[in-house]
């Protein structure tokens, strides 16, 4: 069997004015497959598994900002969203504790986004005033996390 030009054309005109959604016609040297998806349903297609590649990037700076009423502490903010840890894994000491003052560099936290550990490091050198979140507690973006009075 031979299928023309003009002969798919109207099969394929015919498809549009009716209610089948799928069709196959097979031939003795051919297979031909039509599917149709409801205009409200994209047609499924496989997405492409990307493969996951170490982070050279580094995270956003994380934004140290004075709290309202307090214009001598600095706040260091989440530069994105992500899991809040005080220590490198939970079998070791926290980065700060309340009193210790740290230098310029110095990690504050880790912040994990996407399976991606970000330290969060001091901006300025302070003492450390206030842990505001609890460890392992989700954050939002710009969100407070440890407030620093600068030295």
């Amino acid at each position: 069997m031979q299928l023309d030009h003009t002969q798919l054309k109207d099969l394929l005109t015919l498809l549009g004015e009716s209610d089948i959604r799928e069709f196959v016609l097979e031939g003795k040297d051919f297979r031909l497959e039509l599917r149709r998806y409801p205009s409200d349903q994209p047609e499924a297609v496989p997405a492409a598994i990307p493969s996951v590649a170490p982070s050279t990037a580094s995270p956003p700076a994380p934004r140290a900002s004075a709290p309202p009423g307090r214009s001598d502490l600095i706040e260091v903010r989440a530069p994105m969203v992500g899991t809040f840890y005080r220590a490198p894994a939970p079998e070791e000491p926290v980065f700060v504790e309340v009193g210790d003052r740290v230098q310029v560099g110095q990690t504050l936290c880790i912040l994990e986004a996407m399976k991606l550990m970000n330290e969060i490091e001091a901006e300025i050198a302070g003492e450390v005033v206030e842990v505001l979140v609890e460890n392992g507690t989700p954050v939002e973006f710009d969100q407070p996390l440890i407030r620093l009075k600068p030295l």
